[in-house]
């Protein structure tokens, strides 16, 4: 009987041991590329008592266990150049945080409707931008490998749902992005063979776009691991969009044989308690998918309200994060 109890302790320690290594695996995320940007300009973060505390650990006891980072190739200021972003990336591994690196092969934003090449690139021709994407990506990861940083995942290209690198790389050649994204996810293969190369657009919701996209660039030979989402659903409307990103989650999935990351998800900090329940109900349809839902980033949770104009931080005016952190 003894034996028996003991069998059955043992058993209980392997099943709880087995769900913390999956829990672990989930990827609990924050962007926060603005965070040196905001410090330099005098802002600081605070735990729930008022004291003064590191954003990274303040984000490590909310469950945050992996940090997105966005690379920008000659930026105004610095910001999100490589030193910046390794500045970063050091705060995160030092707290046993994974990391994403995003490349936006821009100087500044890149978005559907901001796909700026480098000023430094602007006149080169495909064959020279491919040179570029291969050579910066490589270039800026090897950076980071050499200064003792693991990469998980990489990100070619930022919200591409109209291509990248303007005009060469639209959508409206899907072979010329074919051969872009390669250049970007080879370089990365060579840096960190074991990183998964993710492919990200906007609208997360919209299936019909997805499919679009990625029959299109899978037709002209496009190699990528996952399949990275943005998600911002009005706060009227959340549930709805919620279930229609769920439904394109399996679709693709489905289709293409590649598991699902929410690489960015935000409600405006003023909706705390309604972002808290659209957060806890999309982690819970992300880990529905089981080994193909890979994680849920909020975007720049840490923003104070109005930060660069933005307003769908998870930090209100105090410096305090909300309630909507809450579900991670």
């Amino acid at each position: 009987m003894k034996f028996k109890n003991l069998l059955v302790a043992l058993c209980g320690v392997a099943m709880g041991l087995a769900s913390s290594i999956s829990s672990a695996q989930f990827a609990n995320g924050a962007d926060v590329g603005w965070v040196s940007q905001q410090e330099s300009s005098g802002y600081s973060f605070y735990n729930s008592s008022g004291v003064k505390t590191d954003p990274f650990v303040l984000l490590k006891n909310l469950s945050i266990n992996s940090i997105r980072l966005r690379v920008w190739v000659n930026p105004s200021g610095g910001w999100n150049n490589g030193a910046d972003v390794l500045y970063k990336a050091k705060r995160a591994a030092a707290q046993g945080q994974r990391i994403m690196i995003d490349f936006h092969y821009s100087d500044t934003w890149a978005d559907p409707g901001h796909q700026a090449k480098p000023a430094a690139w602007a006149s080169h021709t495909l064959a020279q931008l491919n040179n570029d994407v291969y050579s910066h990506t490589q270039g800026i990861l090897s950076y980071l490998k050499t200064n003792g940083i693991n990469v998980e995942w990489v990100q070619v290209g930022n919200e591409i749902n109209s291509g990248m690198m303007f005009p060469e790389g639209s959508t409206n050649n899907f072979g010329n992005l074919a051969g872009l994204i390669n250049s970007g996810y080879n370089a990365t293969k060579a840096v960190y063979p074991n990183a998964k190369v993710i492919l990200h657009l906007a609208n997360g919701y919209d299936n019909a776009v997805f499919r679009w996209f990625f029959d299109g660039v899978k037709a002209k030979g496009a190699k990528w691991d996952v399949i990275g989402m943005s998600h911002y659903p009005p706060a009227s409307d959340w549930v709805n969009y919620n279930n229609k990103i769920s439904a394109n989650m399996y679709d693709m999935v489905s289709r293409y044989s590649k598991p699902i990351m929410v690489t960015e998800v935000g409600m405006d900090w003023t909706q705390a308690a309604t972002s808290k329940s659209m957060i806890a109900d999309l982690l819970t349809k992300t880990k529905a998918l089981g080994s193909n839902g890979l994680g849920v980033f909020y975007w720049e949770p840490q923003a104070y309200p109005g930060w660069q104009g933005y307003t769908f931080g998870a930090l209100d005016a105090s410096g305090k994060f909300t309630i909507a952190m809450d579900p991670f």
